[in-house]
């Protein structure tokens, strides 16, 4: 089987940023306004910021669809109300957190990162070492909606507050509880009404829908070239963790889950390896898997539902027209968690929840911090704030009589998911939503409007009770969840890609938990129940 995690030359990538960061796009030197005197030039309140332009450099990631944020309209507009003009430097998603660290280990710091994507480990050090600095003095001083929001909302601003007492990385959150299932199941309705079978309610119909969808031509073009079933392996919404419920314990992307209060690392336990025997006896050996599903991009994933030839017959995405366009939707419908052997018939609820931390930071070669927070500040007012994170005025939206933003038709032919790429940074992207903005200040997206209803009738019924939440960890006890857990969850992913594809996990159990022991899974799982305990405690106080 193909290597399951993509390597890159650190070489040839230092090279590129390298040349990047002699391209004098941005930091204060070359800042238009930097022969100006600051304090006649900087606005403290109202717009614009700056009365002369000045440039900052900013690093984000970009999904696959989206434009150079140079030519977003939402940033166009924002530079023309503040006269802050951006110099986006945008990296492909895939490949944002690789050169996001080289960046940081190279010194060679933008002004800002964009929809940074920072995870608790990075904020607590680089803000330790002073990479990216406090912003909490800047925020009372600078950014009057943002603090309006934690003035209003003290969990959101407990939730970013490090244990050291500062705000090193800004919120982004769309309240709506959406994430707490993102595997939504899909199948080929149209297929199985040609092949005369019903809609799956168990493992076992299941795998019979797919075995006829490989075999008996349902797209009727005489070829076997029917996929019966295709996913990302250990993707977000793409995975197929959600069909370990089946068999008594769901997975997910952490295999972490907590029930009675405790957390259970999934990837040792029986119904685990029971899930990974079957998945390999009765679909990969049977040829039932995409074997692309271990190895393809986002790209090529979508591609799949939009041959000329209908060739998708299940998948997992929580949007089923991102996935095969607008026209074929209609061919298919979700599968609420199926039955497994034992009658287990279960699905987990994602962890985490709360708004993410570390969506915006400010670098130490940051010059203008001031001008920095009032930018990003615009992006914390509601009405910004949903533009920013679905699409601008005129474009997605229009405001009714009662100035709420409604949704604007989509472009004929168009998803919103792949329509939101092109006109807004995203979910990632800083600003918060909060579930009081819903139905006053705009509108939920039709699409959220319909996974909330999905969810509702196919999942939240099966839905586990607990998860494990947003815990913000203390120093050391990140340094050593970052010292043990990525090897060790590189080699779970690998290893269950490896047991579907070639089987043995009967044969290798034992040593492969012995890895997990060497590789220090027993102190992880006490870190993170300390902190669950911890976490719980503080609440009742």
């Amino acid at each position: 089987m193909k290597s399951l995690f993509k390597g890159a030359g650190i070489v040839m990538l230092a090279g590129a940023f390298a040349v990047s960061g002699c391209s004098g796009n941005g930091n204060g030197a070359n800042n238009q306004a930097g022969s100006k005197n600051q304090e006649t030039n900087f606005n403290q309140t109202g717009l614009p910021i700056v009365n002369e332009v000045v440039s900052l450099r900013m690093v984000s990631p970009k999904a696959a669809l989206a434009p150079e944020f140079t030519e977003m309209e939402i940033f166009n507009r924002l530079e023309k109300d503040t006269n802050v003009k951006v110099n986006w430097e945008n990296i492909p998603d895939t490949d944002y957190t690789e050169k996001k660290n080289l960046l940081l280990a190279s010194g060679d710091l933008p002004d800002a990162f964009y929809a940074a994507g920072f995870t608790d480990y990075e904020l607590i050090n680089y803000g330790k070492d002073g990479t990216i600095i406090p912003l909490e003095d800047l925020i009372d001083q600078y950014a009057p909606n943002l603090k309006a929001l934690l003035d209003r909302r003290p969990d959101i601003k407990s939730s970013i507050t490090a244990p050291d007492g500062h705000i090193y990385g800004l919120p982004s959150w769309e309240e709506n509880n959406l994430g707490t299932n993102p595997f939504f199941h899909v199948i080929n309705k149209a297929w199985l009404d040609k092949l005369g079978l019903k809609v799956p309610q168990t493992l076992e119909e299941y795998t019979e829908a797919l075995l006829a969808f490989k075999t008996q031509d349902p797209n009727g073009n005489g070829k076997q070239d029917e996929i019966p079933l295709s996913f990302m392996h250990m993707q977000w919404c793409m995975d197929i963790a959600g069909l370990f419920g089946a068999f008594g314990l769901p997975d997910n992307l952490e295999h972490r889950v907590v029930r009675d209060g405790k957390v259970i690392f999934t990837a040792t336990q029986p119904e685990y390896k029971e899930a990974l025997n079957y998945f390999h006896e009765k679909w990969y050996k049977q040829g039932l898997i995409d074997p692309e599903s271990f190895t393809q991009d986002a790209a090529q994933y979508l591609a799949k539902g939009k041959t000329t030839d209908e060739t998708l017959g299940s998948y997992v995405w929580w949007e089923v027209e991102e996935v095969v366009g607008t026209e074929r939707a209609k061919d298919y419908v979700l599968l609420s968690p199926l039955k497994g052997p034992d009658g287990d018939q279960t699905i987990g609820r994602a962890n985490g929840g709360g708004p993410g931390r570390g969506s915006f930071v400010i670098t130490k070669g940051n010059s203008n911090p001031e001008i920095t927070m009032r930018w990003i500040d615009q992006q914390f007012e509601p009405y910004m704030a949903a533009q920013i994170h679905w699409g601008p005025l005129d474009i997605v939206y229009k405001k009714d009589q009662n100035g709420k933003l409604v949704n604007l038709p989509l472009p004929e032919g168009t998803s919103a998911g792949e329509f939101r790429q092109k006109v807004a940074p995203g979910s990632g992207a800083p600003g918060v939503i909060a579930f009081e903005d819903f139905g006053k200040v705009v509108d939920m997206e039709p699409r959220a409007q319909q996974r909330a209803e999905d969810l509702e009738q196919y999942y939240n019924p099966y839905m586990e009770k607990e998860n494990y939440p947003g815990i913000f960890f203390e120093p050391e006890e990140l340094d050593k969840i970052n010292k043990i857990e990525p090897e060790l969850i590189k080699y779970v992913n690998t290893q269950r890609g490896r047991f579907i594809v070639d089987g043995g996990a009967d044969k290798e159990w034992d040593n492969y938990l012995k890895t997990l022991d060497k590789m220090g899974l027993e102190e992880l799982m006490e870190i993170y129940q300390t902190a669950l305990d911890r976490y719980h405690a503080n609440l009742k106080k």
